[in-house]
């Protein structure tokens, strides 16, 4: 499926008095993946809202195998678990440098309709991008 990559550094305010990363700021991370994901598609969150489509996050999964520091630079893989239906499914996979699996992760969002705050199917738009 459908799949990008962004880098990030991680930032001084994101970590422990350890220097690792606070594990509540991967959540984060996965968010960024998940719009430079549609942003590569020329999607944007924005625009979503602006026509008429809400995606809140309905489950998070997240394991973390090795930490994040400060001053890493981390990768942050997006994958499309499947073509979306009234919900869509994030896989991840956040890397360092040294190419070490630090968290993998998994998403689930739903489409709700702005207006009627009701569950709809996935935007015709979007899936002609995927299709």
């Amino acid at each position: 499926m459908k799949e990008n990559t962004i880098q990030l550094r991680v930032r001084y305010g994101e970590t422990d008095q350890m220097g690792v990363v606070y594990h509540a700021n991967y959540a984060h991370y996965l968010e960024q993946g998940r719009t430079e994901w549609l942003r590569e598609m020329g999607i944007s969150y924005k625009w979503m809202e602006e026509n008429n489509t809400q995606l809140p996050v309905v489950n998070l999964t997240i394991d973390y195998k090795k930490p994040a520091r400060y001053d890493d630079v981390i990768s942050v893989k997006t994958v499309l678990r499947k073509i979306p239906t009234v919900k869509i499914e994030f896989d991840y996979e956040i890397r360092n440098e040294k190419d070490e699996l630090l968290v993998t992760a998994s998403t689930t969002l739903v489409f709700i309709n702005s207006s009627t705050k009701k569950l709809t199917k996935a935007p015709d738009y979007l899936l002609e991008k995927l299709i």
